[in-house]
């Protein structure tokens, strides 16, 4: 006989569940919110705890609880070649060390701010789990901050390391012996470490072997030796009456660690590993090679469908990391396709520069055959056009040269618009030059209303086969004219300019301010330069006994920088670890200037009157310091709103 089920019990279950859900935490009605953050109930092996060999680790919390971001906020330490095994499970978190436990040595694991309760995310705080495998336990700490040297932007998620072994290969042969990671400020607090001497290094470890082996790696290095020491101090306590009134602050004791200001330089060694990156035929008359890395020798070219030593002109950048092949000779860049052998200098697995050679085949983008039907659709459709005006105009027409029999050599004039008295005009062809005839070049003068022939200079620019400038004396408020005839300048591939005429005016003296900056510094060489909000270069200026002169500046704000010039090349220069070079120092003038029309601003800087942390301005700063995580307080909103 089947027994039939009451109903009682499942309304009984049904009621349950409904008055549990009335009464959920962090309900509108149901409640106070949990302010509470989690709480440590047990840890195993117990924490700060002595003569453990155990690699099976577990937390126990009073609440469920999650990890948030653990891969850029847990941290390990001594680092373990071999990722740790880190999972949650409701109120646990257990951990696998992978790797052997080394003797007499302590173990950190370093939450940060990662841990936060399942509910209402509220933060346990910075976190740390210690136990050793010896009898003592390590507990001096060291801090500072890790800037970008070019730039002293705060790098975030970037190693930190101590090394014991005081040798300069320690950081290329062995991991690091204590290990840390910045945060969103770039700082950085290394734990757990053992009294003793020890140099620091910052390693953005692409390679995840805590060692710097790779050229690519953004690296960090000082000279000063380490000795971590620790004193009592006190800090002061706030305690607040309500929002606006004080009842009382306290003075808490703690132990204060040292150095605690330890500042750091980080950069990318210039010498770039050098591969083949890419390659480009956009048009059958040229291509393009791109390289990773720089390189003091061009690369050796053999045609394998082609002679090579056919007119082929390169163009080439200063480091020989973009080459462009410019194929003057028809017979070559008709070929629908280019197969050729090229020998390059490459980086091998050592990182050193050897030869390689590949085979490369490239065929164009736009193909010659593409190139002679849209030119025949242009013409057909001018011609059609000229018929329709020829029908309305009659005894009117006048007959004109279809501009797409030929192709003209294009340019751009840069500025275009009113310019400084010190600026010059650059023109920049669209293929390289092969013959200027300065004769079709005339230049004016306006005065009054007649325009009047003034001398002038049209010169190519070093290592640009295609730029030349424009110099000239320009009067502030005065305009001025240039003017080419037809046919002016002709490209290496045939390609002639048409007749152009360019009026150039020049801004009144009274649109323009100055600034001048007085150096207070014991260095003998600088460059001191003004950027604009985005953290750019505007101007430039190398110091002359100590002191940078900007003239016919436009007015606006300017934030100002300037970097240590040591070997006088004009440019900022990283540092080079095996010789021990520090990059070139940089500085930032802590605010920005506000300069008007017509002013002259005298501006003294000391750069080392403050340290480098605190320098560069936070409205240029790039990376942004994540907020700080608190208890979100909702229970005294609350209060207040009833």
């Amino acid at each position: 006989m089947q027994k039939k089920l009451t109903p009682y019990p499942v309304i009984a279950v049904l009621c349950t569940l409904l008055t549990g859900a009335c009464a959920s935490i962090g309900s509108p009605d149901g409640g106070a919110y949990d302010e509470t953050p989690p709480k440590i109930v047990k840890c195993q092996p117990a924490n700060m705890s002595a003569n453990s060999r155990e690699k099976r680790l577990t937390l126990l919390f009073d609440e469920f609880i999650v990890l948030e971001n653990a891969s850029e906020k847990v941290v390990v330490s001594p680092p373990q070649e071999e990722m740790p095994e880190i999972r949650v499970a409701g109120k646990r978190i257990h951990i696998r060390l992978k790797d052997s436990l080394i003797e007499n040595t302590t173990y950190t694991i370093d939450f940060s701010d990662a841990i936060v309760d399942n509910n209402e995310g509220n933060p346990m705080g910075n976190f740390t789990y210690s136990f050793s495998t010896g009898p003592e336990i390590d507990t001096m700490e060291v801090s500072g901050i890790l800037l970008e040297a070019e730039n002293l932007e705060p790098i975030k998620g970037m190693l930190v390391g101590l090394h014991a072994d005081l040798t300069d290969s320690a950081f290329i042969t062995r991991p690091f012996n204590r290990v840390s990671r910045t945060d969103s400020r770039g700082r950085f607090t290394i734990k757990g470490v053992a009294p003793g001497k020890y140099r620091i290094y910052g390693l953005q470890d692409v390679d995840a072997n805590f060692r710097f082996n790779q050229k690519a790696e953004k690296i960090a290095f000082d000279t000063i030796i380490i000795e971590p020491t620790c004193a009592p101090d006190f800090r002061q306590d706030t305690i607040w009456a309500d929002s606006t009134h004080i009842d009382t602050v306290r003075n808490i004791p703690y132990t204060h660690f040292y150095p605690d200001n330890i500042i750091l330089r980080a950069f990318t060694e210039a010498h770039q590993d050098r591969h083949l990156l890419k390659t480009e035929r956009p048009v059958p008359d040229m291509f393009t090679l791109y390289f990773t890395g720089p390189s003091d020798s061009l690369p050796i070219l053999k045609g394998l469908n082609f002679d090579e030593k056919k007119r082929i002109i390169v163009e080439h950048s200063v480091a020989n990391d973009t080459l462009t092949y410019w194929l003057c000779d028809t017979l070559v860049s008709n070929k629908d396709t280019l197969l050729f052998s090229l020998t390059y200098l490459d980086t091998d697995t050592l990182g050193q520069l050897v030869d390689r050679t590949d085979t490369l085949e490239l065929v164009p983008k736009v193909t010659r055959s593409r190139q002679i039907k849209e030119r025949q659709k242009k013409t057909e459709e001018w011609e059609e056009e000229q018929k329709k005006l020829k029908r309305r105009q009659k005894e009117n027409y006048i007959a004109k040269e279809n501009p797409h029999l030929r192709e003209d050599l294009t340019y751009k004039m840069q500025p275009i618009g009113g310019i400084s008295p010190i600026q010059n005009i650059r023109f920049t062809f669209a293929e390289p030059v092969a013959r200027i005839d300065t004769t079709a070049f005339r230049f004016y003068k306006q005065q009054d209303s007649l325009w009047t022939e003034e001398p002038y200079l049209f010169l190519p620019v070093e290592g640009d086969l295609r730029s030349f400038m424009l110099y000239a004396e320009w009067a502030p408020g005065n305009k001025y004219k240039f003017e080419a005839d037809s046919n002016a300048v002709r490209s290496i591939l045939g390609k002639e300019s048409i007749a152009f005429k360019k009026e150039i005016s020049v801004s009144a003296e009274e649109e323009f301010c100055a600034l001048f900056i007085q150096l207070i510094m014991p260095d003998t060489s600088a460059v001191v330069q003004l950027l604009d909000n985005g953290d750019k270069v505007v101007r430039s200026s190398k110091s002359v006994n100590h002191r940078a002169d900007f003239f016919y500046l436009k007015p606006g704000e300017y934030y100002i920088r300037a970097f240590i010039d040591k070997n006088n090349d004009g440019e900022w220069t990283p540092g080079d670890y095996a010789t021990g070079r520090q990059p070139e120092e940089m500085f930032y003038f802590p605010k920005p200037l506000t300069l008007r029309a017509q002013w002259e601003i005298e501006q003294d800087w000391d750069v080392r009157g403050i340290p480098l942390n605190k320098q560069k301005p936070e409205a240029i700063t790039k990376q942004k310091p994540e907020a700080e995580k608190k208890i979100k307080q909702r229970n005294a909103e609350r209060q207040r709103n009833r």
